[in-house]
């Protein structure tokens, strides 16, 4: 078993090495033939897959720096790609929520995105896709469920 985790190891770093590089980020921008500073990018795609957000959740969830993130998210807000709301529980929370505008570019960067990753995955079958898609949901969900039980632990 030590020897398979190793390998799952590698593979996900050389995953997120090319994950993480820039230029990935920047083809997905160009293909989608919109005009969006790259580094908003992880920003704009999170809030218009899990939002609303509060700038906290959303610094964490792209492991940025709060005060870095609501800079950022003015940045999106002049661009009338995202706004902020109240929060509906907390009143101290301003949530960020996407606008139409954001997501035609969102869906825009979609588009890109699944014409990059049909070229990449060309000689998979969609049995072997399948498969990837459940276990790497799988291995997502119980790495979330991990990091919340030892940061309530922690707390």
């Amino acid at each position: 078993m030590a020897r398979d985790l190793n390998q799952l190891r590698d593979a996900l770093l050389d995953l997120m090495g090319v994950l993480n590089r820039p230029q990935p980020d920047a083809a997905l921008i160009s293909m989608a033939r919109v005009d969006l500073d790259r580094a908003l990018f992880p920003l704009l795609v999170r809030v218009a897959r899990k939002g609303p957000l509060g700038i906290g959740e959303l610094a964490e969830l792209c492991r940025r720096d709060y005060t870095t993130v609501s800079r950022q998210v003015t940045k999106l807000e002049g661009l009338g790609l995202v706004r902020r709301q109240l929060n509906g529980e907390d009143a101290r929370i301003r949530d960020v929520v996407i606008t139409r505008k954001g997501r035609a570019v969102s869906s825009a960067l979609d588009g890109a995105r699944e014409k990059l990753m049909e070229s990449v995955l060309a000689g998979w079958s969609n049995e072997e896709l399948a498969e990837l898609s459940r276990l790497l949901r799988r291995l997502a969900d119980d790495a979330l469920g991990f990091v919340k039980s030892e940061k309530a632990r922690s707390e």
